[in-house]
């Protein structure tokens, strides 16, 4: 009941939301790199980036799911 309490103030989902948001793109902004590197075809490049794109986007709806309490 606290942990909703606190998560219910519209300031915290809004920190929270922030900072899943930098979190998240510091991710993809690392793997991007290491992608880049190491994955010279362009084809399966992509295909990764797309599918770390997607994942990312995936943690962040899981990540507020559970930090919300959404159900």
């Amino acid at each position: 009941a606290d942990w909703r309490d606190f998560f219910a103030c519209r300031t915290v989902r809004l920190a929270t939301i922030l900072f899943l948001l930098s979190l998240f793109l510091h991710t993809w902004v690392g793997v991007r790199d290491i992608l880049m590197d190491y994955l010279k075809p362009v084809s399966i490049r992509l295909t990764a980036e797309v599918l770390t794109i997607l994942a990312l986007i995936a943690y962040a709806a899981w990540s507020i799911q559970i930090l919300w309490g959404i159900q």
